[in-house]
């Protein structure tokens, strides 16, 4: 336990020293400024200094070869089968995604606990405002960039982060200091899942992504290549922003958002069990 709270400690510190230093940077540099140019750049400096460059430096430092992809799992690769399934996956489960998302924004708190629902739904609206305006894009070009600002980058840091260090701390740890017990594996994950979601800030999305994060957490363990969950990933935020571009923001984009919900809920169940079957299929052709 001594060793995983040091990792997780020193892990937190470089986090924060990191984020501190993006933000006076685009402090120095914007001035503050909440223009979309001024903010997109913002978000770039949170996803290197925050997610992106901590991983590394920790795992360098960790890693007795100082081999920090070697740490982070980003040495190995996989057949290109499996990276096929994986983005089956992904392409199958947004009827599935969009499913729990409305039961989980249709969550009522307390009475006692109103005027925090009422803060919490107000911050997933300013959320959401916030998000259209990132992807507001008048050409293709604007749209690749939203596409390796919002997808690919995100991706490749939040994975780093939270499957191949969060995760990793969790379970290398406990391998070493508990053993003979396959729980930790489950706990490694679920607990990265649980601060990957709670981290976002949005309550009423808390649940898929938190699912989501424990999907990427298991292809992790499974393949041991943290290549397939950074695919899943980009698959699913890509997709969201090419439907946002192709379909202009429109009625037909709502429809896109929410197919698999309300009327069209029989189709989120039929997404969840073709992930299901492809997930155990997954599972197979790995350990094969």
């Amino acid at each position: 336990m001594r060793k995983t709270l040091t990792h997780l400690l020193v892990w937190l510190f470089v986090m924060s020293v990191l984020t501190l230093c993006g933000m006076g940077l685009w402090l120095v540099l914007s001035g503050g400024s909440q223009s979309t140019a001024s903010l997109k750049w913002l978000q770039l400096l949170q996803t290197v200094c925050t997610f992106l460059l901590p991983p590394v430096v920790c795992a360098w430092l960790w890693d007795a070869e100082h081999r920090p992809l070697r740490w982070l799992g980003l040495d190995r690769s996989a057949g290109w089968q499996v990276y096929v399934l994986a983005v089956a996956v992904m392409l199958c489960g947004v009827p599935a995604i969009n499913l729990l998302a409305d039961l989980n924004s249709r969550i009522v708190l307390p009475e006692s606990l109103s005027l925090l629902e009422e803060k919490l739904r107000m911050q997933e609206e300013t959320a959401a405002a916030l998000i259209e305006r990132f992807l507001a894009a008048d050409s293709v070009w604007e749209m690749v960039l939203n596409i390796g600002l919002m997808a690919l980058m995100p991706a490749i840091s939040e994975e780093m982060a939270f499957r191949g260090a969060l995760q990793q701390i969790l379970y290398k740890g406990q391998r070493d200091e508990v053993q003979g017990t396959k729980a930790r594996v489950h706990v490694a994950i679920w607990v990265s899942a649980f601060v990957f979601s709670a981290i976002h800030m949005q309550f009423f999305g808390f649940i898929p992504r938190m699912l989501m994060g424990a999907l990427f957490g298991y292809v992790f363990v499974w393949t041991g290549s943290l290549w397939v969950p950074m695919l899943m990933h980009f698959t699913n935020n890509s997709v969201a922003i090419g439907a946002y571009y192709l379909f202009g923001g429109g009625e037909e984009t709502n429809y896109a958002d929410t197919i698999g919900a309300g009327a069209t809920w029989w189709l989120g169940v039929l997404s969840l069990i073709a992930v299901c079957v492809l997930l155990v299929w997954l599972h197979r052709y790995t350990k094969r």
